[in-house]
């Protein structure tokens, strides 16, 4: 295709692809912990992250990382230590994350305007080198940590207590669940924005899930459905040439949930008829 032809659209495609792989690797724990909003208050955590990130003219990748990685320890121990819910956690981290990102914005006025926007809806035509580099390897970390510890964090996400007594250090496994998130959601702001971030954690689990029964199979299945997502929609972007890529990945993941879910239903239904 000749949209290939340029080095930049192939970046953006590596780091599309990374994303789309690493996320559903999280996501299909924070779906079975019923926990599938966390995506959501980090991202707005991370807005935090992205305009200290200006403020101190620092990365806004690094400071992103810093500020996500702590508000998702904060939350976990609110979760468990404290008396506040997991949906009340959730509700404090949506609430300071986007009051914080208001209050260092305003401190950073006039620097933040025009490149914000590029970390609240994803900007991966404008990604480098570096910051493939950068994603490339937070990517392959998250992936390696969740497929080996894949018995153990799924352990914990049916049944916490029964895991506790036998034996797993079901705290430290959860907080690095929570951080592992924060990495995710750092790394895959480049790709559809903080404010769609959450999507790629969470669509490609449950559209996997109607189709197969065992933990590993839909942990394998939603990496690989994220990964032909991801490249679909960026092609889709680069083909219609005005719809930026995060938004073309996660409309075109939303689609093949709702065209699995209605075919589902059409084959239960033809069952139920012919039985």
């Amino acid at each position: 295709m000749e949209i290939f032809t340029y080095g930049f659209m192939i970046q953006a495609l590596i780091g599309a692809l990374i994303v789309g792989a690493c996320a559903p690797s999280v996501g299909v724990f924070l779906v079975q912990k019923r926990m599938a909003l966390i995506g959501d208050g980090l991202g707005h955590v991370a807005l935090t992250g992205v305009a200290f990130g200006f403020l101190t003219n620092i990365s806004p990748l690094w400071t992103t990382l810093v500020i996500t990685a702590l508000g998702a320890v904060a939350v976990e121990i609110i979760r468990t230590r404290g008396k506040a819910s997991g949906d009340v956690a959730l509700a404090l981290l949506f609430y300071g994350g986007i009051a914080g990102g208001v209050f260092v914005t305003s401190l950073a006025s006039g620097r933040t305007n025009a490149s914000l926007n590029q970390f609240l809806f994803g900007s991966l035509l404008t990604t480098s080198i570096a910051d493939i580099w950068v994603i490339g390897v937070l990517g392959v970390v998250v992936v390696t940590m969740m497929v080996l510890l894949r018995p153990w964090l799924s352990a914990i996400c049916h049944d916490e207590e029964h895991a506790r007594v036998s034996g797993l250090p079901v705290q430290t496994l959860n907080l690095l669940l929570a951080v592992t998130t924060a990495v995710t959601v750092s790394v895959a702001m480049r790709a559809v924005g903080l404010l769609l971030v959450s999507a790629l954690l969470v669509v490609p689990v449950v559209t996997v899930q109607q189709l197969t029964r065992g933990f590993s199979a839909t942990m394998y299945g939603a990496m690989g459905l994220g990964l032909a997502t991801a490249g679909g929609g960026f092609v889709i972007a680069g083909l219609l040439g005005t719809v930026p890529p995060g938004a073309a990945i996660v409309v075109l993941a939303v689609a093949l949930f709702v065209l699995v879910a209605a075919g589902r239903a059409v084959f239960f239904a033809v069952r139920r008829r012919q039985a």
